[in-house]
Parts: C-alpha cells; sequence; structure tokens
C-alpha cells in the first residue's frame, strides 16, 4: 500500500512539472491576444465581409446588389434603369401613335380608306355603272400606278383641305375596272365646322366615249330645289306657271 502511494506522487509531480513547461512555452498574454483575434472577428460578422463592386453603364448586368456597389456604381446603375424608363416610355408614346393614325386612316368612319370603300360600293351598286363597266362582281378599283417595280398597292390619289370659313374639303379619284371598260371615279365631299359628318358634292364616273355618269351632285340637286320654289320658269321678266 505504501508503495502504490508513492508511485502516485511521482505521477503527480511528473504532471505538475509537464504543466510548468507548458505554461513556460505559451505564456499567458498569447492566450489573450488569440481571445482578442476570435472577439474582433465576430464583432464584424454584421458587416459586409465582401469588398465593393465597380461597374459602368455598359457592363452592369444587375447581379450586384445596391449595397455592394460603389458610389460611381450607384450613379451608373441610377443612369441606366433612368435610361431604360424613357426607352420605355418612347415605346410607348410611338406605339399610341401608330394606332391612333391606323386608326384614323383605315379604321374610322371618316378615314379616306372608309370613304373610297363606300365610293366603290356605290359604283358597283349602281345600274348605269354595271352597264357600263360589265359584272358588279368582276368590278375592280385600284389607284395610280406607281414607277417602283416592287410596289404591289397602288396609291389612292387623295388631299384634304380647310378653307377660311373652318370647312374640310375631301377630294379623291380612283380607277375602276370591269369586263367591259374601265373608268376613273372622282368625288368631292366637304365638312362644314356645324357637320360631324362629310357631306357629298359629287360623285362621278368617267368612260371613254360615254357620257359622265353622276351618282352624286349637290350643284345639280341645288339648282332643282331653287327652280322648285321659283314656281315656274320667267321669260322676258314675266313668270310661266
Amino acid at each position: 500500500m505504501n508503495l502504490t502511494i508513492s508511485q502516485a506522487r511521482r505521477h503527480l509531480n511528473a504532471s505538475s512539472n509537464l504543466l510548468r513547461r507548458q505554461w513556460s512555452i505559451y505564456p499567458a498574454h498569447s492566450f489573450k491576444t488569440r481571445s482578442h483575434r476570435y472577439a474582433t472577428h465576430s464583432s464584424g460578422a454584421n458587416e459586409p465581409s465582401f469588398p465593393r463592386k465597380q461597374i459602368t453603364i455598359a457592363q452592369d448586368g444587375g447581379r450586384p446588389q445596391w449595397n455592394e456597389l460603389t458610389v460611381p456604381g450607384k450613379v451608373a446603375r441610377t443612369a441606366q434603369q433612368s435610361f431604360n424608363l424613357l426607352t420605355i416610355l418612347t415605346g410607348m408614346i410611338m406605339t399610341g401613335g401608330v394606332i391612333t393614325l391606323l386608326y384614323l386612316e383605315v379604321f374610322s368612319s371618316e378615314s379616306k380608306t372608309s370613304h373610297f370603300n363606300r365610293a366603290v360600293d356605290r359604283v358597283k351598286k349602281d345600274p348605269r355603272c354595271i352597264e357600263v363597266l360589265g359584272d358588279r362582281k368582276m368590278i375592280k378599283a385600284y389607284g395610280e400606278p406607281t414607277y417602283s417595280r416592287w410596289a404591289k398597292a397602288r396609291p389612292i390619289a387623295s388631299t384634304v383641305s380647310k378653307d377660311q370659313a373652318g370647312t374640310e374639303h375631301l377630294a379623291m379619284r380612283f380607277n375602276v375596272e370591269g369586263p367591259k371598260n374601265k373608268g376613273v371615279v372622282s368625288l368631292q365631299m366637304t365638312k362644314r365646322v356645324d357637320q360631324k359628318e362629310f357631306q357629298y358634292q359629287y360623285l362621278a364616273l368617267d368612260v371613254k366615249n360615254y357620257p359622265r355618269i353622276y351618282l352624286e351632285n349637290a350643284d345639280a340637286v341645288a339648282r332643282g330645289n331653287a327652280s322648285k320654289k321659283d314656281g315656274g320658269m320667267k321669260l322676258f321678266g314675266f313668270r310661266l306657271s
């Protein structure tokens, strides 16, 4: 039993000497330095550990976050986004303008295309025009020929003007062709300030070797109404009834 206790004492003394040697090799200030380093690393956990990124307007792909950018990078991204917004707004304005122009020129009841289609229908339905041109189903209408070999559509010759009184004048001219003959259709329409739609002044078909065919003639109607109001003809200042 005494031998065992002595052996235990020797082991305890050896352990104590070992601890003293290790303590002399690693002094206490080294542990403080390590703990200080760990504390510094943990205290900066909330701050970004990545470097600030520099971008330009042409190189910004949108991947870096806003808080990752430098001041010049933020300026570049703001300029790029402003340019993109301006481009979108410009495209929307141009699209709206094209839609408005398309409506006014094609789909509106007062567009030139609508007046052209209605005039062609009038010609195809008029018995006098059918007699001169031929079968109504075979009558076709087209505009003026062009000098371009690639232009398939023939533009319709038309003009719109406004006089001093504010009255709008629409003049149009196009070609018609049937199995028998071909001719030219001319029309003129006016719209006064107090009117919502154009009114015919005349709509006529001219075919070579045939008298002019009037489908609308406001002047002739006005003269006829005036003669009816007069109640008859006058001869040497006397009214004939």
